[in-house]
């Protein structure tokens, strides 16, 4: 049980390094100025050259503990890790910027003293002489980039154009910070090309409409399924017994709702009673009338007197009177 305990956590050490070394693969050196007089200044308002990094990659990447040289003695693979950090300048830890999302880029500056910000390095750059530059990851053994620079006029840079092409570009066409070559006339699928060279990028976005369609799917036959369950509850419930009742008061409320509506329709003088009902009624009373077929009466009122008890108190009552 130990042994296998042992064998997972070895698989997902070197699992998790691999995905580490794949993640720094996509971290490139993309454009280095070696003389800066009207470049971007420092934090205390000053010109010093200054070496761009691009993550290639569509995911963020924190580059602390990476290692920068200009010493070409570095290369010699029978010399020790501790001999080599000696001649490399290390990224600090402790600085936010040093996330480098998919598609950023991070400007550092060298020839600098590291106490003045975590973006200072003390990488020595010469300014007008071609130079050597590595970027190795943070065992200070595996080398992820390098460049040979040649020798830049002031404000000139050296800049990535594609993954294995580098260029002069002139002063007024420095962009640190930013992308290298931005052009006009550039198609979508060259730009696509070059910024995505190996697909992975399109791949991923693809992946995503697919998943968010089939969210979109299922939350919809979810939803029609749901619909159509209470649709099938309803209907149960309205051919059940103790229904009735509820239907014979529907019924009825539909009569009244009916009379209201005419009462409304016709005034208050029909009460709600359809104009055919008035016309039937006068109808009959006018056949009634013509058949004589009414009561007939004779027009005499007789009264004819009763005794009471109540003639013996009015005697006594008017006798005090007399």
């Amino acid at each position: 049980m130990n042994n296998l305990k042992l064998l997972l956590s070895g698989v997902l050490v070197m699992s998790a390094t691999a995905a580490m070394a794949q993640g720094a693969k996509n971290i490139r050196i993309n454009e280095i100025l070696t003389n800066n007089t009207q470049s971007i200044l420092d934090e205390f308002g000053q010109h010093e050259a200054w070496i761009e990094l691009e993550n290639t990659s569509f995911t963020t990447y924190n580059v602390r503990g990476m290692y920068f040289t200009t010493d070409r003695s570095v290369l010699d693979p029978k010399m020790s890790v501790p001999e080599r950090i000696k001649r490399m300048s290390v990224i600090p830890n402790g600085e936010p910027r040093t996330q480098i999302g998919g598609r950023q880029h991070l400007v550092f500056f060298c020839n600098s003293a590291p106490a003045k910000g975590k973006l200072h390095l003390s990488l020595n750059i010469p300014m007008s002489e071609p130079f050597w530059i590595g970027f190795y990851n943070g065992n200070a053994t595996d080398l992820i980039d390098s460049v040979s620079v040649p020798a830049l006029a002031a404000d000139q840079s050296f800049s990535r154009q594609t993954s294995d092409k580098w260029s002069v570009k002139k002063a007024e066409n420095v962009t640190p910070g930013t992308e290298n070559f931005i052009k006009a006339d550039e198609t979508k699928d060259a730009k696509l090309k070059r910024e995505d060279p190996h697909g992975f990028g399109i791949s991923l976005l693809a992946m995503g409409i697919v998943f968010f369609c089939l969210a979109v799917l299922f939350l919809f036959f979810w939803l029609f399924g749901l619909v159509m369950r209470h649709i099938d509850t309803a209907k149960k419930v309205v051919n059940t017994q103790p229904i009735k009742p509820i239907t014979k008061t529907v019924e009825v409320t539909h009569d009244i709702a009916h009379a209201t509506g005419n009462i409304l329709q016709n005034g208050l003088k029909t009460k709600g009673i359809d104009k055919e009902v008035y016309m039937a009624v006068i109808g009959m009373a006018l056949k009634q009338y013509e058949d004589d077929v009414h009561d007939v009466e004779s027009g005499i009122i007789t009264i004819k007197q009763k005794s009471s008890d109540w003639n013996n108190e009015f005697l006594q009552m008017t006798q005090f009177h007399e």
